[in-house]
């Protein structure tokens, strides 16, 4: 459990939060709750996203519950430094997308003494380690790690299932492209998706045949 009065705030350092998971499995609705509890409690905060992240709304950072806080879309993790003056907590979401100078970013905001929360994705659809996360999550005081529901046992899931063929690694979509499995359907999944290749494979190559044949 986050508890956010264990620091000593006598000290002029701020501390990391990494919030991460899977799609579907309240990150952003996390990340928003602390920033509320933040405004509630007159902190200067701001909040910033990647500017690719546009499915929702441009500016607002929107869960997938509905829940909304305005936010400012930037390029690249630099920007983060020059625009997080004065602020007493800087929230980022998706931070997977970021580039890997996000890791400096929120290390030299949180040794200004600024509070940091960061939301994303700890593994990417192929459940490899997600760009800047795992470094942020080894920095971070604080790592909260939520959990989606699978859609296909009811467990908890902790992978996100790519059901479309792209096979770019930033692809923004929502449940019409993913789907969070737990370790037994995203095994299980992947195995059924590989031997259908196998069979589209192994069709083409006796169409080959066929055709040299004639």
């Amino acid at each position: 459990m986050f508890l956010e009065n264990t620091v000593n705030h006598k000290e002029q350092f701020g501390w990391i939060e990494v919030i991460c998971g899977s799609m579907f499995s309240g990150k952003t609705e996390e990340l928003i709750r602390r920033l509320r509890r933040a405004q509630f409690a007159k902190q200067k905060v701001e909040i910033f996203k990647p500017i690719v992240d546009t499915r929702y709304h441009e500016e607002m950072v929107v869960s997938h519950d509905a829940n909304e806080i305005r936010s400012t879309p930037v390029p690249a993790a630099a920007n983060i430094r020059i625009l997080a003056d004065g602020c007493d907590v800087v929230a980022i979401d998706e931070a997977q997308f970021f580039d890997d100078e996000i890791i400096t970013v929120c290390n030299d905001l949180a040794n200004k003494g600024v509070r940091v929360i960061v939301a994303g994705l700890d593994m990417d659809f192929k459940g490899n380690p997600f760009g800047p996360m795992p470094a942020l999550m080894a920095t971070a005081e604080y790592v909260t790690k939520v959990h989606a529901i699978c859609t296909r046992t009811g467990n908890l899931a902790n992978y996100s299932y790519r059901k479309s063929n792209s096979d770019k690694l930033v692809f923004l979509g929502e449940t019409d492209e993913y789907e969070p499995l737990s370790r037994a359907a995203y095994y299980k999944a992947n195995l059924k998706e590989k031997l259908s290749q196998m069979d589209v494979d192994a069709e083409e190559i006796a169409q080959k045949k066929k055709n040299n044949n004639v």
